[in-house]
């Protein structure tokens, strides 16, 4: 299984300015841009870090999941959540070649902890021998940093904060604990080996 984000998150849409008020960094001098391209990444470090955690992306983007086996010949669950929609399901052959599948033959359960690629009849479409199947979808809470929900948003400037102010090699145990708890009630329960 090979999940990849093919629509990164613009620049844009993350939370500069709120992070810097959760730094409490001053504003208006003249080298305040000279930080943004570090909190960006201190920013995104914390936010793939949390998407990491809770199997959830956070900005709405597109990815492709490519799979050498269905892992059940009726339903396929998808590693990410909250999908929103399945743009194509393509069986690519061992030597290449692409075949698109008719949107009839499947559908999305967009269980917004589990979501899955079900078959519309008895089966999904048969992966070649040698072959992969490609799924492009779009998963995320949201566009924007306001779409995601309070805790999740909090948790992730928390951790950015936590990067940032341990940028010369020392950690802050205390707030690893606050993190964790925000984060608890999105964590997915397996229970079994094959759940």
């Amino acid at each position: 299984m090979d999940l990849k984000e093919t629509s990164p998150v613009p620049a844009a849409a993350l939370p500069l300015a709120a992070f810097r008020a959760h730094l409490r960094l001053g504003a208006g001098f003249s080298d305040e841009a000279t930080q943004d391209g570090l909190l960006e990444q201190y920013l995104r470090a914390a936010l793939a870090s949390v998407e990491g955690r809770v199997a959830r992306a956070l900005f709405q983007r597109a990815f492709v999941l490519r799979l050498t086996r269905w892992r059940d010949d009726y339903a396929q669950r998808l590693p990410v959540a909250p999908v929103i929609s399945v743009a194509s399901v393509t069986l690519v052959n061992a030597a290449g070649g692409e075949m698109v599948v008719s949107p009839t033959r499947y559908r999305l359960d967009a269980d917004g902890t589990r979501p899955r690629l079900e078959a519309a009849g008895t089966a999904l479409p048969a992966i070649p021998t040698g072959g992969r199947v490609e799924i492009v979808l779009t998963a995320g809470f949201g566009p924007d940093w306001t779409d995601i929900p309070a805790d999740l948003r909090q948790a992730a400037l928390l951790l950015a904060a936590q990067y940032y102010e341990g940028r010369d090699g020392t950690g802050d145990s205390d707030a690893a604990f606050g993190i964790r708890s925000l984060l608890e009630r999105w964590r997915d329960v397996r229970m079994g080996g094959g759940a």
